[in-house]
């Protein structure tokens, strides 16, 4: 996903994000948080957002198993396999730490599900 990558200043200098079942945990300054919501319009997508629309696409997201946000954490990468020469055997797997540069698929997977039950559902 470009934009959550590069397009965004506080995730562009990392490689690596965890994803986030739910919107209503713990806050920390530490953590850039990225919503599904979000990511549509990092990604230019114009999708409804009143909020029948919105709850449509994060049921459908809660639905299908996939993550509602990512966060990325912004004080240092977490992970990085330049420091052990190796990537994490426990990332990359759709559960805990995954890898924009191991191709992970979530964050788009989570935006066009998000924006496919939130036009769905119309405003």
């Amino acid at each position: 996903m470009g934009a959550l990558a590069l397009g965004v200043s506080a995730a562009s200098a990392h490689h690596c994000f965890i994803p986030m079942y739910s919107l209503n945990g713990p806050t920390s300054p530490n953590w850039f948080v990225v919503s599904a919501q979000m990511g549509a319009e990092f990604e230019g997508i114009e999708a409804p957002t009143c909020d029948a629309a919105v709850a449509a696409g994060y049921a459908a997201l809660r639905a299908e198993g996939l993550p509602v946000g990512i966060k990325i954490f912004e004080k240092m990468t977490i992970g990085d396999p330049k420091e052990t020469g190796r990537m994490n055997p426990n990332g990359a797997n759709g559960v805990g730490l995954e890898y924009f540069g191991a191709d992970s698929q979530l964050p788009m997977e989570m935006v066009m599900t998000w924006v496919a039950a939130a036009e769905e559902e119309g405003c």
